[in-house]
């Protein structure tokens, strides 16, 4: 059994095809889990690494930052202002911005430094992990 699965930003759809689940990060809700059949949702999307598993098994990871996700039936849509697949992220950029960031919050813990980590967190994460050397621009 599999469902319908969009990513959409405003530039463009990032994916769309067949999924058996979806994992992502609500807003104060934790990670959420979806898979066919699940009751209609909708709820506020933070920062976070998303995985969608294709129906033949492997993982298709994404960097979503922010946005909303709504699920109705066999259909399961992402809306978010930006959203990036893991392949197409520059590592090396995502660990500039991260300790970019990490610099910024140990001078001042300020809502812009850590939301630019939550995100830098989100690249890394969708793109191998945070762990490892820099891949550089795919």
């Amino acid at each position: 059994m599999s469902m319908k699965v969009e990513v959409v930003s405003p530039e463009r759809v990032l994916f769309s095809g067949e999924a058996t689940q979806v994992i992502t990060r609500t807003l104060g809700g934790g990670e959420i889990a979806f898979l066919p059949g699940h009751a209609p949702f909708l709820g506020a999307l933070t920062e976070s690494h998303t995985r969608i598993t294709l129906v033949d098994g492997t993982v298709l990871d994404v960097a979503v930052h922010g946005g909303f996700v709504d699920v109705s039936g066999t259909r399961v849509s992402i809306l978010s202002d930006v959203a990036e697949i893991g392949d197409e992220i520059d590592r090396a950029r995502a660990l500039r911005a991260k300790e970019s960031a990490e610099e910024a919050i140990a001078r001042e813990h300020d809502a812009e430094a850590i939301s630019a980590l939550s995100r830098a967190h989100a690249r890394l994460s969708a793109s191998g992990g945070l762990a490892g050397t820099p891949q550089g621009a795919h």
